[in-house]
């Protein structure tokens, strides 16, 4: 596979100092943003695939005609939310 670039990027010196403090021991500035883009491309990916899977919902939604009462919802929700912390507490004793 060919390598190719980015186009350049230009920022104000105060993004390019913030940027370089932050910078981990043998991390150059190059793949703090190479870094960054792919976790930008991962995060855009995902929030496509989630907006892809509520609309295939919605329409089957409307072709069935069955639909999910907004408690239930919120109730499957806060049971999900209450398992995760449980998680994390669990993992982290």
């Amino acid at each position: 596979m060919k390598n190719a670039t980015l186009p350049p990027l230009r920022v104000d010196s105060a993004t390019r100092a913030a940027a370089e403090s932050l910078l981990r021991e043998g991390e150059t500035l190059s793949s703090f943003v190479l870094e960054a883009v792919r976790l930008n491309i991962a995060r855009r990916e995902t929030q496509r695939e989630f907006v892809a899977r509520g609309l295939l919902a919605r329409e089957d939604a409307r072709a069935t005609g069955v639909y999910v009462h907004v408690n239930e919802m919120l109730a499957r929700l806060d049971a999900s939310l209450a398992r995760a912390r449980e998680n994390v507490e669990t993992s982290s004793r």
